[in-house]
């Protein structure tokens, strides 16, 4: 029960490599509480919820680019629960197309909820944290950070954004001992991944590439967050762990 008594801010936590991940902290006995706004993931998520039998689960439908909505949300969420002790920045959009296709506005958009809801988190969640003398923020970041991947550029852009804040962000909060990594997870079998028009070429593709040769599991990046998210991890802090089978080494 290493999590017990503990809470996580966890956005996007009712998609792709989310629901594995917010399972795992339950059955660590944390509270979990779910920013997301897909109702058919919700709902997915708090059957597989009802069959943990410890922590627990609670949604927060707030929508992430709004960030006027999101702050008030937030603010509310942190007053009635005391403070969070963990946030976990996860959730992401990723329009695809060449560069020259986007707009400004296609930026903006990414950016706000891939980077900017997750300043909005850190912002509520900080107080209580400093108080506590303890916190933990993970940003998911991506191995597309480091690749520079074709036809994604807002997205890229926003995964590197976060790798800065999460540096940034280290050496700031240290002395209050909270800890801020990142994790940047490779290429994982889920709905991201139906961007691409040949999935069995794409695969080829990342198992070539790749040193462990199978595909990223869900568990995978959730045994990941939960040592991040730890006491066992209080000496690591401003890193970026690729979780990606060896494809990105650095």
């Amino acid at each position: 029960m290493e999590f017990a008594g503990k809470t996580i801010l966890f956005t996007g936590a009712a998609g792709g490599l989310g629901t594995e991940s917010a399972l795992t902290f339950m059955r660590a006995d944390a509270r979990v509480i779910c920013v997301d706004i897909d109702e058919a993931k919700i709902s997915a998520l708090e059957s597989l919820a009802r069959s943990v039998e410890s922590g627990s689960l609670v949604v927060e439908r707030l929508d992430l680019g709004d960030l006027a909505g999101l702050e008030r949300g937030t603010a509310a969420l942190v007053e009635r629960e005391g403070h969070i002790d963990v946030v976990i920045n996860n959730a992401a959009i990723y329009p695809a197309k060449p560069f020259e296709e986007f707009t400004l506005a296609d930026y903006q958009e990414v950016q706000r909820v891939n980077v900017e809801a997750g300043v909005v988190c850190v912002r509520a969640a900080l107080p209580g944290m400093r108080q506590c003398g303890w916190g933990r923020i993970v940003n998911i970041a991506s191995v597309t950070f480091y690749g520079g991947w074709a036809n994604l550029s807002p997205y890229v852009a926003s995964k590197a954004t976060l790798v800065g804040l999460t540096r940034a962000w280290a050496r700031e909060f240290g002395g209050y001992g909270i800890t801020v990594n990142a994790i940047a997870p490779g290429a994982f079998p889920t709905d991201a991944e139906k961007i691409h028009p040949d999935p069995e070429g794409y695969t080829r593709f990342v198992l070539d590439h790749q040193a462990v040769k199978r595909r990223g599991r869900p568990d995978d990046i959730a045994q990941s967050l939960l040592f991040l998210a730890s006491d066992r991890a209080g000496f690591i802090t401003g890193q970026t762990l690729n979780v990606d089978g060896g494809w990105v080494m650095h």
